[in-house]
């Protein structure tokens, strides 16, 4: 059976109040809550970028290293407040709401800044499915090579090639890039969210145990020694470090998208507060611990990826388990940070061409056992399977992990972690330029700039060190 999307809901249901099955802007009631959406942060947050934290501490050493990663946490949680302030328009419970980052910003904002919002934004986006899919790639290698390790006694160097993986990894997320809605992949988070907890445990269990077996904690206070590494090299890695630390706290990018599947009351603000201030400690504490640890089980020989660095050393078990919980999270979290950019494109689609039949109509096919009709778009069904294989492409081209997870922090972390939440909070609350308040928001978003900027250079360096032994489609583990 075929039937017509139907465009006329939020004009068609009261506008004020809501109703026991729609909120007050006509759409269906939002069942979200601060479970919810801690769980969609931190399958946001404790993604593949926690496996670089041990590599990122050696960088910058005893000293440095924890508190750069406190003072992330702190300033991640800090703008994430005042951007959750920025759902709705003047009354916060009330007033109108933003239901993307983009939105939040066109309000608030307006003009120009709203199209660099959105390219930054969304390549940003692009940007962390590339980098999840070069992430899941090697953890499915490390698999395979642990158990041909294993197999062959160590008589086999067992290299293998990261481009079947990542077309694997590929197809899976074709398959769950047709859930249609960001409210619809809740379940997906959760799953994601307790396979984070279950290789970061993992990760940190065995740097523990490394640090009990060798009896000391090895590093420094300055870091990885000069030696080991040139002057030069020191300052690109402590620079490309710095670009690890924000990506592995970057998610206020979604932060909007997810504050619109919250129910209210209580305000939709309070609840994504209280949902980010559970998330960032929890997943401080994960990344203290893991970082720390990392770097006292490794010192200066500290891997990019924390569990390719245990080798291949019993329980190899152990670590296949933790491996495989990185894929089947990166599966869901790349579900968590794609949905934003599906649906902006899409209603794009939807408002550039709203006859059209091949971008609004849906299809409904039936299920087995009863379930609801799957309703398929066909629009939906080929934009989405060709972004997969863009991004699974650009994947097998560029597979440097450390460096893409350093320019996509570093890219990403000043315009929409802090600038942007910085500049909505000012406008959204009417802070008198000059004031004290105005100087401190100024201070700390000019501060940030500085950091992304050394970032990005960082790990721009890395790509061109990489580059020099690169062939494309060759790379092997």
């Amino acid at each position: 059976m075929v039937e017509k999307k139907n465009y006329s809901l939020e004009v068609s249901m009261p506008p004020q109040g809501g109703s026991k099955c729609f909120d007050d802007d006509g759409r269906l009631k939002r069942t979200g809550s601060v479970w919810t959406a801690s769980a969609h942060i931190i399958t946001a947050v404790i993604g593949s970028g926690v496996l670089s934290l041990a590599w990122a501490t050696a960088q910058l050493g005893w000293i440095a290293g924890p508190t750069v990663l406190f003072l992330f946490s702190f300033v991640t949680y800090y703008t994430s407040c005042l951007l959750a302030s920025c759902y709705r328009s003047g009354d916060p419970m009330n007033g109108k709401r933003n239901y993307t980052y983009m939105e939040a910003v066109e309000a608030n904002l307006g003009g120009f800044k709203v199209k660099i919002c959105g390219a930054i934004q969304y390549l940003n986006l692009f940007g962390v499915a590339v980098g999840y899919t070069i992430a899941a790639s090697i953890s499915m290698i490390a698999i395979k090579r642990s158990n041909c390790f294993h197999a062959s006694h160590a008589k086999d160097p067992c290299l293998v090639s990261s481009t079947p993986y990542m077309l694997a990894f590929g197809a899976m997320e074709i398959l769950f890039s047709q859930i249609p809605d960001f409210d619809q992949i809740s379940w997906l988070s959760i799953v994601a969210a307790v396979m984070s907890f279950t290789y970061s445990s993992i990760g940190l269990a065995l740097g523990v145990s490394k640090v009990i077996e060798t009896g000391k904690f090895r590093g420094s206070l300055t870091g990885i020694s000069i030696g080991t590494v040139t002057e030069t090299q020191k300052i690109w890695r402590s620079f490309q470090a710095l670009g690890a630390i924000a990506f592995a706290y970057s998610y206020s990018l979604i932060l909007i998208e997810i504050q619109d599947t919250v129910k209210s009351p209580p305000s939709e603000t309070k609840t994504m507060k209280k949902a980010t201030l559970i998330s960032v400690l929890v997943t401080t504490v994960f990344y203290m611990l893991c970082g720390c640890f990392g770097y006292a089980a490794f010192g200066d020989l500290a891997p990019g990826n924390l569990l390719t660095g245990f080798g291949f050393y019993n329980p190899f078990w152990l670590l296949d388990i933790a491996n495989a919980a990185i894929v089947i999270h990166l599966v869901g979290a790349y579900q968590v940070y794609c949905q934003p950019l599906f649906a902006f494109v899409e209603k794009f689609a939807s408002k550039t061409f709203p006859q059209s039949e091949f971008i609004n109509k849906e299809y409904d096919i039936p299920l087995a056992g009863g379930l609801t009709p799957y309703k398929l778009n066909l629009f939906r069904l080929i934009w989405r399977t060709i972004f997969v294989c863009l991004t699974t492409i650009i994947s097998m081209l560029m597979p440097f992990f450390n460096d893409v997870v350093g320019i996509l922090g570093a890219f990403g972390f000043w315009p929409l972690t802090v600038y942007f939440p910085v500049e909505m909070y000012i406008v959204q609350k009417k802070i008198p330029k000059w004031s004290t308040r105005w100087i401190s928001l100024q201070i700390l978003s000019a501060a940030c700039l500085i950091i992304s900027i050394a970032a990005a250079a960082g790990s721009f360096a890395g790509v061109v060190t990489d580059l020099k032994v690169y062939r494309p489609f060759k790379t092997s583990y």
